[in-house]
Order: C-alpha cells, then structure tokens, then sequence
C-alpha cells in the first residue's frame, strides 16, 4: 500500500462509510469493524471518521443542487451555498482521509440507494476530479481504498455483480485507483463465506 502523506508522524485518517439497512446484524458492518480492527494492528492508532449513510439521510440531487454546483464557487448565493453545505461536509472527510474503507451490500445486484446518494454528492467536477483535455483526471490521489462487499446469492465480482465494479470505477474516478476488494458473497449457499472473508482482513495485520 502507498499512501502519500506530508507528515508521516501523525496518525492515519480513515474515512469509514456503511450503508447496510441491516445495523449491526449486517455482514458489511461486522466486516469493515474488522478491517479498521487489523489497519490499526498494521499502521498503528488511527483517527477514524465513521459515516453511516444508511442512518443519517443523504440529501438526493435536484436543481437547486445542480444549479448551485455548476455555478463559480465565488459567484454562489447563500441559498447556493446552504445547498451544497452537506455535500461539502462529505468531500472534506474524503479529502481528510490517507484510508477510505466503504462497506457495500449488494441490493438487487447495485449498491443500496443511500450509498448512491452519497457517491452523487461526493463526485463533484472542480472537488474531487476534473475535466482535461485527456478526459476526467480524480483529484484525490495517493489514498488507499478498500472495498467490503457482502451478498446473499451473488458471487462477488462475477458479471452479476454491478456493485462492487461501480463502487471501484467511482473510486477510480475521483482519483482513488488503489483498491482492494474483500467479499462475502453468495453467503445464502456458503456458511462460511463470512469467516473466509474475515480471515482474508486479518491477513492485512501480517
């Protein structure tokens, strides 16, 4: 893992999302509790920011945000502004963060809805990537990424699983192209899909 730091002496920031609508009963939820738990043994203390889009509700985009963000940052309204203030609040704890670990179930193959509100007001041109003559470049470089996918019956990573290679591709495009995926998939067949997974995290410790 490279994670390009100017002060290598303060503790790593990791932004930590989950999106269960399962609570605590949720595999992801367990799953990335365990990955923070074997970073910690790895890296030392760590500041960590936990940001439960399944309990908190992600504002959805309409045109009053839109209008809002394709507007000059020096030329917003008030009203522009108070607009785009929770979405603000979500890229500086992306900017913030050395280590973005994302607990992500599949939900009818996809990602959960309040997971994709969240990506909606986290991918922002001008913020955390932008437009080139080469195409988008992300601007939010030198970061680790981990992905904790969880499934009833689909097999992580297989053409069925439409979540885990968007929520990669979104990483990617804001400039997070370091990625690991752990997974828990097909856990209606495989009983022991959760401890596979969770054995795969605590290698990290290693």
């Amino acid at each position: 893992m490279s994670i390009d730091r100017t002060d290598s002496a303060r503790p790593l920031n990791v932004l930590r999302i989950d999106s269960s609508a399962r609570g605590p009963e949720s595999t992801t939820r367990r799953l990335t509790g365990d990955l923070i738990a074997s970073l910690e043994a790895k890296h030392g203390a760590l500041e960590v920011v936990e940001r439960d889009v399944s309990d908190t509700v992600t504002p959805l985009l309409d045109a009053d945000w839109v209008n809002a963000n394709f507007t000059d940052p020096d030329a917003r309204s008030e009203a522009q502004r108070a607009a785009l203030a929770h979405s603000d609040q979500l890229v500086a704890e992306l900017k913030a963060a050395d280590i973005v670990v994302v607990g992500v179930p599949i939900y009818n193959f996809g990602i959960p809805a309040a997971l994709k509100a969240w990506v909606d007001q986290i991918a922002r041109a001008r913020e955390t990537f932008r437009y080139t003559e080469n195409g988008p470049e992300g601007l939010l470089k030198g970061k680790k990424g981990y992905i904790v996918a969880a499934s009833g019956g689909v097999a992580i990573g297989s053409e069925a699983d439409f979540a885990t290679t968007h929520m990669k591709f979104v990483l990617g495009f804001i400039g997070i192209s370091d990625v690991t995926v752990f997974g828990a998939g097909q856990q209606v067949a495989d009983e022991a899909a959760h401890e596979k997974a969770q054995s795969e995290i605590a290698a990290i410790a290693a």
